[in-house]
């Protein structure tokens, strides 16, 4: 499919101050901190008797249809609800309708100043005062469960649960795309980082090794000379942060991820990370960066990739790329992107790529307004089922996909023709691998059309490459210290100290703007932060029984 999630990472809710201006008003409207109490707990009755075999959805004989409102704070969210055949299947399932609204963080104050919110909320920051004062607007799922679909027990992860636990013992939102360490260790999650090149260009250079600097300067000297009319050297739109040059590149060497007694360790200071960057800043002086990738924001950047502009690229986020690549592959046979293994660590690290972690991406609640809260919850439980989970990826059987004698399936040929050679059709009519609310990376494993063909090889190349992150999950200082006030000084900083090294004229001006970073960073409590990150990883261990 051609996925999106995760495409906007952890820039779903855009600003603190925002966040706690929203944190007010829900104090402010709250009554107390039990999720339950004010709850509008709706009699099943005459309705359904809930049974922990079976799910509600397939047991409720209420026989008007459930009007609901979806708040999802992401503008570019897709509101259609019903027209294509993976909604209108989930409509006609539930006996439901959703009124889809979007917006930012403006538009989600005003449902806790005017009181008047939506059944369903999604929200994208898992630190947010929004998420971590759930328990004053929104229901706990354990009661949900227990009152009105206990068989939601069974699909729900009890490592996410349990992660997502607040002070009171109880979870009130469950993401998507949370991988537990099960899912890990059952090589069923893709890897999602690749270090690409046009395989025209690679071969035309003799399929050369770039691990070291050396080797990686020479190569994109080599890529200017004969392919004049590419850039030689992309990676990931920069836009408010550091695109695929960031967590992205040290993950590709290898930067450890804590000290070697498990305190936390920056990673953005690391010796090896540091000289990768010092060899991007001589590809740069070299001509081999163009100043556009430092400006180009993610659509200039996508048409760059449909068109193959750059003859190399360290891409973070292939599935979202999926389609852009696929478009360029159909057009382009024989030139089509390939993973290779690109720059390594000059300390001799291997890879520990980043994949989703235990926190996931989006986190759904069901809010204390709700006007059926036994719908709402059907509708979490039918999305995490495996029933709800094949729908959101491939659709309906024999409409969309058949099953195979081994357990897979497979696309209908002209829904993968569609998917091959329509990308916007593909998504009008069938949404498959969009509505991922409470989608998860392992149902992909499921069929060979889960991803187009364009980025297959580059998820074969990850194999085994991929390293779990919960450590370092949720670590930053609680929103409205003057920790977290100085964290947000220091990331835009570092952002632009970023830049400005990969953009300097020389080692002196690298050096320099490292050394203002470095400064910059013990006159904003960063010894504080330390120890808070460290703090945090080490409840982070415990709660995973990683000590």
């Amino acid at each position: 499919m051609f996925n999106i999630h995760r495409v906007l990472g952890k820039r779903g809710v855009k600003g603190c101050a925002a966040l706690l201006t929203a944190v007010l008003m829900i104090t402010g409207c709250s009554g107390g901190s039990d999720g339950s109490s004010e709850a509008n707990w709706v009699s099943i009755e005459n309705r359904y008797t809930v049974d922990p075999e079976k799910p509600a959805w397939q047991l409720d004989k209420k026989e008007e249809v459930t009007d609901l409102t979806w708040y999802v704070n992401a503008d570019w969210w897709n509101t259609d609800f019903g027209k294509d055949i993976v909604t209108k299947k989930i409509k006609e399932d539930l006996n439901i309708n959703i009124k889809f609204i979007t917006g930012d963080d403006t538009k989600l104050n005003t449902f806790f100043a005017g009181g008047d919110m939506p059944d369903l909320l999604t929200v994208f920051d898992s630190n947010s005062q929004v998420v971590s004062k759930a328990s004053t607007w929104a229901i706990p799922l354990n009661d949900l469960a227990e009152k009105y679909d206990p068989y939601f027990n069974k699909v729900a992860a009890a490592d996410t649960m349990k992660w997502f636990q607040q002070e009171d013992g109880k979870t009130y939102g469950y993401p998507n795309y949370s991988n537990t360490q099960a899912d890990y260790d059952s090589g069923n999650i893709p890897a999602k980082t690749a270090f690409i090149i046009r395989k025209d260009v690679y071969e035309a250079l003799g399929s050369p090794v770039m691990g070291t600097p050396e080797q990686f300067q020479s190569v994109m000297k080599q890529i200017k000379e004969k392919f004049p009319s590419l850039i030689p050297f992309g990676f990931n739109a920069i836009g408010g942060g550091t695109g695929s040059l960031g967590d992205a590149l040290q993950d590709f060497i290898g930067v450890p991820l804590e000290t070697a007694n498990g305190e936390f360790y920056d990673r953005n200071l690391d010796e090896d990370y540091l000289t990768w960057l010092k060899t991007l800043n001589a590809v740069y002086r070299d001509g081999n960066i163009s100043d556009d990738s430092f400006a180009d924001d993610g659509t200039a950047f996508e048409e760059k990739v449909k068109s193959g502009k750059y003859a190399a690229m360290l891409l973070d986020g292939t599935p979202q790329q999926g389609g852009n690549l696929q478009i360029y592959m159909s057009d382009n046979e024989g030139k089509e992107y390939i993973a290779i293994d690109g720059p390594q660590s000059t300390k001799g690290n291997v890879p520990t790529l980043n994949q989703s972690g235990i926190t996931g991406w989006m986190i759904n609640f069901i809010s204390k307004d709700a006007k059926d809260p036994a719908k709402a919850m059907q509708i979490f439980t039918y999305l995490l089922s495996e029933e709800g989970q094949i729908l959101m990826n491939y659709g309906v059987e024999g409409e969309t996909f058949k099953k195979k004698a081994d357990g897979t399936v497979e696309l209908l040929p002209a829904v993968k023709d569609m998917q091959l050679h329509n990308a916007d059709q593909f998504k009008k009519e069938y949404r498959l691998g969009e509505f991922m609310f409470f989608g998860h990376d392992r149902h992909k494993a499921l069929s060979a059309d889960a991803f187009p063909e364009a980025i297959k090889q580059m998820q074969a190349w990850g194999k085994g490459k991929l390293t779990p992150h919960f450590i370092l999950e949720n670590i930053n200082p609680n929103l409205g210290t003057p920790e977290a006030r100085a964290l947000s000084a220091i990331n835009t900083k570092w952002n632009s100290t970023l830049v400005s090294m990969l953009r300097s004229k020389d080692d002196a001006s690298f050096d320099n703007a490292l050394a203002a970073y470095q400064s910059f960073l013990e006159e904003n409590r960063w010894p504080d932060i330390v120890k808070i990150r460290s703090e945090k990883m080490k409840q982070n261990k415990e709660k995973l029984g990683m000590q």
